[in-house]
């Protein structure tokens, strides 16, 4: 079955704004305004053999977060786009082609993610331990690739150790959306000449959650 679908790249591009939007508000506020999309967004890293876009993330309700967030960055009603998530999602759609360029970083990718599949045997996808490996996966494999996201926020917060964990992690999370969302055929100049098309699909995808 084939997922080269607007509902399939609907699904992938929010996960990528629901992953930047975390960023955002961890970075600026300290705090996860959202445990259910963060867990989500989580856990996404390592499912790698879901028999659907969807399945990845565990339904439309763990995506709930990312389409609102789709329909006030692309809906021109709404006036309210945020451009710290339009900055980080540019910045995952980067290092994306970065990453799908480099074969031997893609295989290594994979041997880490495994390890962290089997860390969950012993702890949850939010625990400081498994937060910690995701934060070096992304330092040691991808944000190596370039050009690096900057991440704006308080200093109070982004110094701490623990929130620089769940960024990267988030990060990394939003770079496995961009790399499905490119698999199944997203191509940036979409977002421009089939603007329309994606905010009803997101639309009628939020009725589902």
């Amino acid at each position: 079955m084939s997922f080269h679908t607007l509902e399939s790249r609907s699904i992938a591009f929010a996960a990528m704004c629901q992953a930047a939007y975390l960023v955002d508000k961890i970075a600026s506020k300290g705090i996860c305004p959202d445990a259910v999309a963060f867990n989500a967004s989580l856990r996404s890293i390592v499912r790698t053999d879901s028999a659907s876009p969807i399945d990845i993330f565990g339904g439309h309700e763990s995506l709930k977060l990312g389409y609102q967030t789709v329909v006030t960055q692309l809906d021109n009603a709404s006036g309210n786009r945020n451009m710290q998530v339009t900055k980080y999602v540019a910045g995952l759609m980067a290092l994306e082609r970065k990453l799908s360029a480099n074969p031997g970083n893609l295989n290594l990718l994979g041997e880490r993610i495994n390890q962290v599949n089997r860390q969950l045997a012993h702890f949850e996808i939010d625990d400081s331990n498994v937060l910690s490996n995701l934060d070096s996966i992304y330092r040691d494999l991808i944000s190596t690739l370039g050009p690096r996201i900057q991440v704006n926020g308080n200093p109070a917060y982004l110094q701490q150790e623990h929130t620089q964990h769940k960024i990267r992690a988030l990060l990394l999370a939003g770079v496995r959306a961009a790399v499905l969302w490119r698999q199944i055929g997203g191509k940036r100049r979409q977002l421009l000449l089939s603007r329309k098309a994606m905010v009803h699909q997101t639309k009628q995808n939020l009725l589902r959650t």
